[in-house]
C-alpha cells in the first residue's frame, strides 16, 4: 500500500538570475512500511525535500500526498493537526524541552493534540527505547544516545503516517550510532513504521530498505538495498 507519493516537486530559492533550485521535479513514492534512505552532498536538497513532507517548508510547485491526503492542499488549521498526527520528526540535535522529563517529551505530540495519553504504547515504547527507571529524568540527566531515544519515542508515539529522520546518528558517536540505527530498524519492523531518514553516511544507508541519492535538487539513483 502506497503511503507516500513525491509528483514533480520543486522548490526555488529567489528570483531570475539570482533563483537557486533546490529541488528540481523530484518524483517518487513510497510504499507503508518502507524503511528509506536519502543521501546526498551539503546543498543536494535532501534537508529541503525532508522539511517539505513533513509540511514544515511548502513547494514552489508539485505535489505531496500522505495517506491519501493532498498535503498543501489543506489549510493552515488542517495542516497543523495534519504535522502533528501524520508526522513523526527524529532530529539531528534532539530538540527536547529542557525543563519537561522523559514521559512529558515522549507524550508532549499526544498533548499538544489535546488527546489521551495510550498509557499501554508509552509503556511498550519506553521498555523499546530502553528507557525504563528514567522516566522522570529530565533532558540534562540523559546522555546523547538516551536524548535521541527520547526523541524517537516522541515521534513514534502518536503513531503518525511517516517517521522522518534528519541525520538521526549525526551528533552520536559510533556505538550510539548503531544503537539508534537498530532503534529505528525496530520501530519499523515491530510497528511497521514508514521511515525516511536522510544521511550523508552511506553505512548508515545500506542499513536501510532502500536508497534514494539526491544531487543537485534531482535523484540521481533509487534502489532497492534489502529484499
Amino acid at each position: 500500500m502506497e503511503i507516500l507519493k513525491v509528483e514533480n516537486l520543486t522548490k526555488v530559492y529567489g528570483t531570475g538570475e539570482n533563483a537557486v533550485h533546490a529541488l528540481d521535479g523530484v518524483s517518487f513514492s513510497v510504499e507503508q512500511g518502507e524503511f528509506v534512505a536519502i543521501i546526498g552532498p551539503s546543498g543536494s536538497g535532501k534537508s529541503t525535500l525532508l522539511h517539505i513532507l513533513g509540511a514544515v517548508d511548502e513547494p514552489t510547485s508539485g505535489k505531496v500526498t500522505m495517506d491519501g491526503k493532498d498535503v498543501f492542499s489543506q489549510k493552515e488549521e488542517a495542516l497543523a493537526v495534519f504535522r502533528r498526527r501524520q508526522v513523526g520528526l527524529i532530529y539531528q540535535f534532539y530538540n527536547l524541552i529542557p525543563v519537561l522529563d522523559v514521559k512529558e517529551n515522549i507524550t508532549l505530540p499526544v498533548l499538544m493534540d489535546g488527546r489521551k495519553v495510550n498509557e499501554s504504547r508509552l509503556a511498550e515504547m519506553v521498555k523499546m527505547l530502553g528507557l525504563e527507571g528514567r522516566e522522570g529524568h529530565l533532558p540534562n540527566q540523559l546522555s546523547g544516545g538516551q536524548q535521541q531515544r527520547v526523541s524517537i519515542g516522541r515521534a513514534l508515539m502518536n503513531a503518525p503516517a511517516v517517521v522522518l529522520a534528519d541525520e538521526p546518528t549525526g551528533n552520536l558517536d559510533s556505538k550510539n550510532s548503531q544503537d539508534i540505527m537498530h532503534l529505528l530498524r525496530e520501530s519499523n519492523e515491530k510497528f511497521h513504521q514508514t521511515l525516511i531518514m536522510i544521511t550523508h553516511d552511506e553505512n548508515i544507508a545500506l542499513q536501510a530498505d532502500r536508497i534514494i541519492a539526491i544531487e543537485d535538487g534531482k535523484i540521481t539513483r533509487d534502489e532497492v538495498n534489502r529484499l
